[in-house]
């Protein structure tokens, strides 16, 4: 009975051994494919961090760039606006004008030729300015200069 015991337990021993080499090349095996995929990996992670290198120089372009079209645009803005002013004011002169030579041709006139004429409704002073230059345009001399 000594003996069978012995060779029960020997022959255990070698199937638990048998298991664990099993086991072991399995391990084996899937290390093996780790390593294929850390490599792999590697490669994606370089790719990524040149990809990220190149978007932050176009970010860096792009916000120089805002910080000028931004500054640009500023610069534009202010001067259209004193543009503006100065067109409205000199509009004003121009009005201010008109209304003075106007009464000075309706004070020249004499009394006898502003009786005769029928009143004139008031225009405003751009369409008068338009009349004007339609009129002056249109009294042309025969070289084709205006009178």
């Amino acid at each position: 009975m000594n003996h069978s015991l012995g060779i029960v337990i020997e022959s255990l021993v070698a199937v638990l051994l048998m298991l664990t080499i099993g086991y072991c090349a399995l391990l084996n095996a899937r290390l093996k494919r780790l390593k294929a995929d850390e490599h792999s990996l590697k490669a994606v992670i370089g790719e990524l961090i040149t990809a990220t290198e190149i978007a932050e120089r176009a970010i860096g372009g792009l916000k120089h760039t805002v910080r000028d079209v931004n500054e640009n645009l500023g610069n534009q803005l202010t001067t259209a606006a004193q543009m503006s002013q100065q067109l409205k004011k000199q509009l004003a002169e121009g009005d201010n004008v008109l209304r003075r030579l106007s009464r000075i041709v309706t004070a020249a006139r004499p009394a006898s030729e502003q009786e005769q004429q029928p009143e004139v409704p008031k225009v405003s002073a751009a369409k008068a300015v338009a009349a004007a230059a339609q009129a002056f345009s249109d009294r042309r001399r025969s070289d084709g200069l205006a009178a």
